[in-house]
């Protein structure tokens, strides 16, 4: 399969057939997605690959906290999670918010899970001392997963990124044994997708690159 295929169809496959993922395609899969920039090449990145279908069904159950506060916002019109916009549901909105099971269901349904991690005492957070969220220390983890998610693609198997654990790390740190100086960056189930899509809606490049400034002139064919 030709690189600009793989990139313009892989998708966030969310539904997987019954097929196994061999211990020989995670082998494959990882030993392209190795290449992967990191921050001063330190490669703090690390994965956790889950199979026990109990382990899988506890990493869903903990997705739950942060899932119900997603849809619930998603529900109210509102961006989830955002750093900027603080959410203006209540509590019980979010306790009572119908499709959490359904939502964290690949997470426990899917063949195999992947749990990437990054070790902060290796990242260069240039920005950490700037009054905003911190995105820098991503640099060196999530391109392993995109790379991760290329190669399952070009093997005919996908999955997508998922967060919504993350808000329960130091469960997870107990469950999987983490390192403290590990963060969980995703949580990625993997499999064979039930339908392959080949068609995705992104913006055009026009929208989101500009000349020289964030209000250049765009950048066009």
């Amino acid at each position: 399969m030709e690189l600009d295929e793989v990139m313009r169809t892989t998708f966030a496959a969310r539904e997987f057939t019954d097929d196994p993922v061999s211990d020989e395609v995670l082998w494959q899969i990882f030993d392209l997605a190795r290449f992967a920039p990191s921050g001063g090449n330190r490669q703090g990145g690390h994965v956790v690959v889950i199979r026990d279908p109990d382990t899988r069904a506890r990493v869903a159950e903990l997705s739950k906290t942060a899932a119900r506060r997603y849809l619930a916002q998603r529900g109210a019109g509102e961006s989830p999670w955002n750093p900027v916009h603080p959410p203006g549901i209540t509590q019980q909105e979010i306790a009572e918010v119908p499709g959490v099971d359904d939502f964290v269901a690949p997470v426990g349904k899917a063949p195999v899970l992947l749990v990437f991690s990054v070790d902060l005492a290796v990242v260069a957070a240039v920005d950490q001392n700037l009054d905003r969220i911190g995105v820098v220390s991503g640099a060196s983890v999530y391109p392993l997963i995109w790379n991760t998610l290329l190669a399952a693609r070009s093997l005919g198997y996908g999955g997508t990124f998922t967060t919504m654990a993350v808000a329960e790390e130091p469960a997870m740190r107990e469950l999987l044994g983490l390192p403290d100086t590990h963060a969980i960056a995703a949580v990625v189930p993997l499999g064979k997708p039930v339908k392959q899509l080949t068609k995705l809606r992104r913006r055009p490049v026009e929208e989101f690159v500009t000349w020289e400034r964030f209000d250049g002139a765009p950048l066009d064919a």
